[in-house]
This record gives C-alpha cells, sequence and structure tokens, in this order.
C-alpha cells in the first residue's frame, strides 16, 4: 500500500472504485432559480405597493378614470374579501392563507431547479406579499385590513397588480404542471 493510499484509502466497494465517477453530475444553478424567484417577487411586490400607494394619494375619494373608451376605468374601492369582493366577513383567514403561502413558496425554493417555476412561484410570492401588506397595514386594523383595488374592466370585477400577479403565477403553474415540468427540473410524462 502506497503512502497516499494509506491516507485517502482504498475503495472498498465497487461503487467506490469507478462507478462513482459515472453518477451524474449534481445539478447546478439553484441559487440562480432563487435569486430569479425573489427578483420577479421584488418587482411584483414594488409594481404593486406603488401602485397601490399612487391610487390611494390620488385617485381615492375622486371620480373614476376612463381609460380606453368605457371598456377599462381605474377606480379606487377597499376590498375586505378575497378576489372579486367574496368572502368579506373572512378577511382574517384570508390573511391566514396569504402566510401559508408564502411559506410553501419559501419552503418550495430549496428544490427549485426550473426556470419558469421560478417565475411562477415569484409572481405568486410577490402577489401574496402586495395583498399580505394591506391585510396587516391598512384600516380598519392589523390582519383585518382590505385590500386597495382599482383595475376596473367593463362588466368584470375590480383588481389589483397584486391579483393580477397571482393569476399568472397561478396559470403558468398549470401550463408547466400539464408539461409535465416539475420544480426540480425533472420532466415527468403521464
Amino acid at each position: 500500500m502506497t503512502e497516499a493510499e494509506r491516507i485517502i484509502g482504498t475503495p472498498d466497494t465497487p461503487e467506490d472504485s469507478g462507478e462513482r465517477a459515472s453518477a451524474p453530475a449534481p445539478r447546478t444553478g439553484r441559487g440562480r432559480r432563487i435569486a430569479v424567484l425573489f427578483a420577479v417577487a421584488a418587482f411584483a411586490y414594488a409594481l404593486d405597493l406603488g401602485s397601490k400607494l399612487l391610487v390611494v394619494a390620488k385617485l381615492e375619494h375622486h371620480a373614476p378614470i376612463q381609460l380606453a373608451g368605457d371598456l377599462l376605468e381605474l377606480h379606487a374601492i377597499r376590498n375586505p374579501g378575497a378576489a372579486f369582493g367574496f368572502g368579506a366577513a373572512f378577511t382574517i383567514i384570508f390573511t391566514v392563507i396569504a402566510v401559508a403561502v408564502i411559506v410553501v413558496i419559501v419552503r418550495l425554493s430549496r428544490k427549485l431547479y426550473s426556470f419558469p417555476w421560478a417565475v411562477a412561484l415569484g409572481l405568486l410570492l410577490g402577489g401574496a406579499l402586495g395583498n399580505l401588506t394591506d391585510r396587516i397595514f391598512r384600516a380598519p386594523g392589523v390582519f383585518q385590513g382590505e385590500v386597495v383595488d382599482f383595475i376596473a374592466p367593463r362588466g368584470f370585477a375590480v383588481f389589483n397588480l397584486a391579483d393580477s400577479a397571482i393569476v399568472c403565477g397561478g396559470i403558468l403553474i398549470v401550463l408547466l404542471s400539464f408539461r409535465g415540468l416539475d420544480p426540480d427540473g425533472t420532466v415527468h410524462k403521464d
């Protein structure tokens, strides 16, 4: 036995002797995918927060602004419920759901190797944080705050940019699932 073999050791099993070298290399790029997730979330959150600050300062308690004829208007309202004004009596439950979604996304990010999933989860995270910020910091009180909605297409419910991010993220997740792409980057065929 040479000095190097004595210090390093010799392979004891076939797996150690050479088969280990043929094993697939560990995946790289997870850190970049996590950075994409949090960058998309920060961008969506910043757009939502900035738009709501502007709406509250310039549009609340004023007449709606018509855009594209009568197809779209900016109309500030406060929404105590979920999307489309449903469940106004359950504001605290929606707050808990938003917190749970954020926790699940952060935990899932540890296994994230897919760029499209990073974008989708980033949109969900940014949207959830945007509406959660309203629930925590807006009247009538902590965890009961009303969400600022202001985008009002004709014949549709009033919503905000956080809602848009959540819906876009959800649609992207459905499309990725139909294509068989998992958050860890693997593709499965069902």
